[in-house]
């Protein structure tokens, strides 16, 4: 019995495929694992004020802007031309 060559060279190229795939991932996964050397994860969460007074960092206040400060300064430079 003799082998179609339409189903020879579609088994090639599903064969090629499956290695191309299986030496890309590998590779990916090399390259990815290399460019994480060093990077190691925190020790703490940094929500926690406790873990950010040992370390030494204070928490800074959250300071709002006046918004109506804000829109007369962008229609004065709208109105002055961008200057």
């Amino acid at each position: 019995m003799r082998i179609n060559p339409a189903v020879a060279f579609t088994l090639i190229l599903l064969t090629l495929m499956f290695g191309a795939g299986i030496v890309s991932s590998s590779w990916g996964y090399a390259l990815g694992r290399q460019a994480l050397t060093g990077v190691r994860q925190p020790e703490t969460r940094p929500s926690n004020a406790a873990a950010a007074n040992r370390s030494g960092e204070s928490h800074k206040q959250l300071v709002l802007l006046d918004e109506t400060k804000i829109i007369e300064a962008v229609e004065a430079r709208i109105n002055d031309g961008g200057n």
